[in-house]
């Protein structure tokens, strides 16, 4: 069947207090489910560099790297977003001084044959069908957007079936209305949409400065973290694929959303605007 790149409201809902302490278990909650948690997250020692994009190259990003997504264009993409993705357009996504940058316009594409009334212009840039991973510890080094109506993502979806099934993981999103508040959310048939299972952190400087947002993704549980400190947890708890659909390959996606469920509402004064990304690399542990 093929898969359905799904994008949908997401709640991050303080479902459990989990302590990470270095390499010790976590805890398995009352609910089965993981939440908050906090402790340090790093690259573990054996792991090495399986894929990276350092955008040290101008243009457009490399396409032996990343697709465009447009594929929900014309009939407008999930959770109300308001954004048309256009395919390879320097306008919207370029590579320039060692960073991609992904800009939101406010502009009408209309001469578009897949345009569908959208009145921005954004990118999403994902890895399907150029590289997907199970587990590994990634780390994508970037700089948020700000201003009402921004809603920038990093995260992964199941290369094998459907959403929610075939499992989501939100390595960072963040909404321009508040921009001080970042989060990560884990997404499976037994959790998903306004009852995804994560928490978030206050980020001060989220718009204003690059910060490293991390997840270590190993066969007993998932870690997402900020500069080297944890803010939330997901365990294995040995229940099946509705719960821990994370044995098999994800891809990673990029993308800035205008509008829509968590984007809220637009100001669009705040066009053109831009999010920054300096780095992404995914390590896997040594065979």
């Amino acid at each position: 069947m093929k898969q359905r790149l799904t994008r949908r409201w997401a709640a991050v809902p303080l479902l459990a207090a989990l302590t990470i302490d270095g390499g010790a278990a976590l805890a398995q909650t009352a609910t089965g489910k993981g939440g908050a948690a906090s402790g340090p997250i790093a690259l573990p020692a054996g792991y090495t560099l399986v894929w990276s994009d350092e955008f040290d190259r101008d243009g457009l990003p490399d396409p032996s790297k990343w697709a465009h997504d447009t594929g929900m264009n014309q009939q407008g993409w999930h959770n109300r977003e308001q954004q048309y993705y256009a395919g390879p357009r320097l306008e919207n996504a370029a590579v320039r001084d060692g960073r991609l940058v992904i800009t939101a316009r406010k502009e009408a594409l209309s001469s578009r044959p897949d345009w569908g009334g959208q009145q921005y212009s954004s990118t999403r840039l994902i890895t399907k069908g150029k590289a997907e991973w199970t587990y590994g510890f990634f780390e994508i080094r970037a700089r948020l957007p700000c201003g009402r109506g921004t809603w920038p993502a990093i995260w992964t979806l199941g290369s094998e079936g459907d959403w929610p099934a075939a499992g989501e993981l939100d390595i960072l999103e963040h909404m321009g209305q508040k921009p001080d508040w970042v989060f990560s959310t884990v997404h499976t048939s037994s959790g998903h949409g306004g009852h995804g299972v994560g928490d978030g952190r206050k980020l001060a400087t989220a718009c204003g400065q690059f910060h490293d947002y991390q997840m270590l993704w190993t066969p007993r549980e998932i870690r997402f973290g900020i500069d080297g400190q944890v803010h939330a947890a997901y365990p294995n708890l040995g229940q099946g694929p509705a719960q821990w659909p994370f044995d098999k390959p994800q891809f990673l996606i990029l993308n800035l959303a205008i509008g829509g469920d968590l984007g809220g509402e637009i100001d669009d004064a705040i066009f053109p605007v831009s999010y920054e990304v300096a780095h992404v690399r995914v390590y896997q542990q040594a065979r």
